[in-house]
Formats: structure tokens, sequence, C-alpha cells
């Protein structure tokens, strides 16, 4: 029973990566009518809309609520609940900012690979929290970083600009993931994700007046990308996110979800006709080579003789 539930929670999470991977060519569509504060803005409120309807539901309908959490006695206080929303609510925030910067400015099959650097990037950040890093990954770093400056080194030893903006958001969601990781097994999963909307939506809607001036006709170009990101990417995907990995081992749900950069090259080809070099693809099977390692466990070695019981 344990083994269907946990093929259950891998398809879910299977889901979300795609979702994410083929919201690339809906991101790169919107970036070329909206500015990326606008656009994370218009998505975000849709976001936060679907999670307060499901919160909704779920005082209606007892089953569609979240055992795993202790009834009559949380396991957070509404204070650390808003804590907690707010700090994954901040990274994500700035995460996607930087992300739909970027990929205005680069193709949505680099995009893709570099943002799954975060893979690689969640064990490192480990670090600091005093967990041990194996030596492995480490060589995870190297091979990433090499396949780095193929995919994006163009003539020198430089970042083009969109690829920068995309490599500091998968920096940033690592974080996200990290604050996740925290608060999802403690609290309702919709009511965090719910927080964390909230949280971007309010901060992009001031950042979207403060630097730039949307207009109705630039709404009405990119509303079917938005509409996508917000009900699939934000609404559905991260939402699925936050239920999976209290269920789901971490190594096991990194691995997953790196599977984004493979969508988001196949819907980049399908939708937008975009083509890779044979330079780049090397440095894309460098980095997907890298967080394939990164998460693969590593075989325990028990003296001669001694027996497993």
């Amino acid at each position: 029973m344990k083994q269907n539930n946990q093929l259950f929670y891998t398809l879910l999470l299977i889901l979300a990566a795609l979702i994410w991977g083929s919201a690339f060519a809906a991101q790169s569509v919107g970036a070329s009518y909206v500015g990326p504060f606008t656009f994370l803005a218009a998505r975000s409120w849709i976001g936060w809309a679907l999670m307060l309807l499901l919160l909704r539901l779920q005082k209606i309908f007892p089953a569609l609520r979240d055992t795993n959490v202790p009834r009559g006695a949380d396991a957070l206080s509404r204070r650390e609940k808003l804590l907690g929303g707010a700090a994954c609510g901040l990274f994500l925030f700035a995460a996607s900012w930087a992300q739909q910067a970027g990929i205005a400015y680069t193709t949505t099959a680099k995009a893709g690979f570099i943002t799954t650097m975060y893979v690689v990037i969640v064990p490192i950040l480990s670090i600091f929290l005093r967990k041990k890093v194996p030596a492995r990954i480490w060589l995870c770093v190297l091979l990433s970083v090499t396949g780095l400056y193929l995919l994006s080194m163009q003539g020198g030893f430089y970042l083009e600009r969109g690829d920068s903006l995309v490599l500091l958001s998968a920096f940033l969601f690592a974080f996200q993931i990290l604050s996740v990781n925290k608060y999802a097994p403690l609290m309702n999963g919709i009511l965090l994700t719910c927080l964390q909307f909230f949280t971007e939506a309010v901060l992009a809607t001031v950042c979207m007046f403060v630097f730039e001036a949307p207009t109705l006709q630039a709404l009405q170009g990119a509303f079917w990308s938005i509409v996508y990101a917000g009900v699939m990417s934000s609404g559905i995907a991260y939402t699925l996110q936050v239920i999976t990995q209290k269920h789901l081992d971490p190594t096991l749900a990194s691995l997953i979800m790196s599977l984004e950069s493979v969508f988001a090259a196949l819907t980049g080809w399908l939708v937008l006709h975009q083509t890779l070099s044979a330079r780049e693809i090397a440095g894309c099977l460098l980095m997907f080579t890298s967080i394939l390692l990164s998460q693969l466990p590593m075989p325990v070695f028990r003296p001669q003789g001694q027996e497993t019981e």
C-alpha cells in the first residue's frame, strides 16, 4: 500500500514538472507583451484566487482536508503560519521575477535547464544547515558549471543577460524549495500555497506600479499566457509540489522536479520552434547529467561477513 501511495504522489509531481516545463513557452510569449512584474502579478492573483476557492471547498467537503496535519493541535501557531507563508512567498516572488525577466532574453530550453540547477544548489545550501554534503555533489557542481558555460557563453567568458537572470532564479528557487520543505509538513498545504501566492501577488503588484506601466492592449495580448501560467503553473503545479513533498523523499522529489527542464526544451521546440546548437545540446546534457548524479543513491558497502537483517 505504501509503495502504491508513493507511485501516486510521484505521478502527481511528474505532472507538476510537465506543467512547469510547458509554462516556459507561455512565459516566453507573455514576456513579449508585458513586463515581468505585470506578468507575475496577474498570474499570482489568479493562483491566490484558486487557493481561496480550494480552502473554501475544504471546509464544505471534509474529504478534501489535509489529514497529515494534527487535528485540534496544529504544529504551528497562526503567527508562525503567516511567517512561513510570507517566507515562501518572498522567495517565490524573487525567483519568479528573475526567471520571467530572464526568459525574455533567452530560449525556453536554456531557461529550463539553467533553472533546474536548483537541484544541485539545494544540497550545497544545506551545508549552512549543518548537513554533510557528499563529495559527488562537488563533482556535480563542476559538471553543472561546465554545462552552463557550453550552454550560455557566447564567444567569451560572460553570461548573456537572460542567462544570468535565470541562473539567479535557480538560486532563489533553491531557497523556496528549502522553505517549503520546512513548513509543508507542519501545516495545511493549501493554506501554505495560498499565503505564498498572496505575498507574491502583493509584492509583484507594488513593483508593477513602481517600475512598469502596463496597458490594456498589452494585457490583452498576454491574456492567454497569463491565464495558463496562473491556473496551471501557479494554481495547480505549486499546489502539487506542496502536497507531494509531504509524502516523497526530498531526493526523489528534486529529481522528479528537474524533469521540467526536459519538458521546457520539448515545448520550446514544439510550440515556439526554437532550436539548440550542438554545443548547447552538449551543455544541456552535462547539466542534466549533474542533476541525475546529484540525486542517485550511493551504494552502501558493508564489511565482509556482515549480514543485513
